[in-house]
């Protein structure tokens, strides 16, 4: 039962990735997002990255990538993730409650030209789009990371990575994929060695 179990999953897996892999325009947008973020890099600005559960596991892991290293050593990179400052979180929460606890960071942080990577598995979290109605008003570019359709969010963002799954496990390992080739892409055209 348990090797029938590891041998369907990684047929998913493989599946979904052989899906994203045969769509055409995921390339193009692939390096679209990697042109966006770069140049709000070159012109001082920053990105910042906003998820719930998981998807906030990889707003962390991504910004870390970007401000620490990813492939080799170079300068630091500015990026931000809003999920991890539990002071503001809760003050926010209680305050305004939880559907503004990205938001409210986007008003207080962010300026004009900036990018939020937005990740959402369901393209329908609440407080992910009401930061998103806050990116609108500050000028700040949205990157989305969603699954099957991309709910709300699909129309929302300048660019939206809609890995083609209705199973959260298989659209996080899809958004981990790009996330990575996305900090990879950025770091080598920031810091060509």
């Amino acid at each position: 039962m348990t090797k029938q179990y590891i041998e369907s999953e990684f047929s998913k897996a493989l599946a979904n990735f052989q899906k994203m892999q045969s769509d055409p325009a995921l390339a193009a947008q692939i390096e679209a997002a990697v042109s966006l973020c770069v140049d709000a890099l070159r012109k001082g600005r920053k990105i910042m990255f906003a998820g719930n559960g998981g998807s906030a596991a990889d707003a962390q892991h991504w910004a870390g990538e970007l401000v620490s290293r990813f492939y080799y050593d170079r300068p630091g990179l500015p990026g931000i993730a809003l999920t991890t400052d539990t002071s503001i979180l809760t003050a926010i929460g209680n305050d305004y409650g939880y559907d503004y606890v990205f938001a409210r960071q986007v008003e207080a942080l962010a300026q004009d030209g900036d990018v939020l990577v937005a990740i959402s598995t369901s393209g329908r979290s609440k407080n992910i789009l009401s930061a998103l109605d806050a990116c609108e008003k500050k000028g700040v570019k949205v990157i989305g990371f969603t699954g099957g359709q991309g709910g709300e969010m699909a129309h929302r963002c300048e660019i939206c990575f809609r890995v083609p799954s209705d199973e959260t496990p298989r659209i996080q390992e899809g958004h981990e994929f790009i996330g990575h080739l996305l900090c990879a892409l950025i770091e080598s055209a920031m810091f060509p060695r």
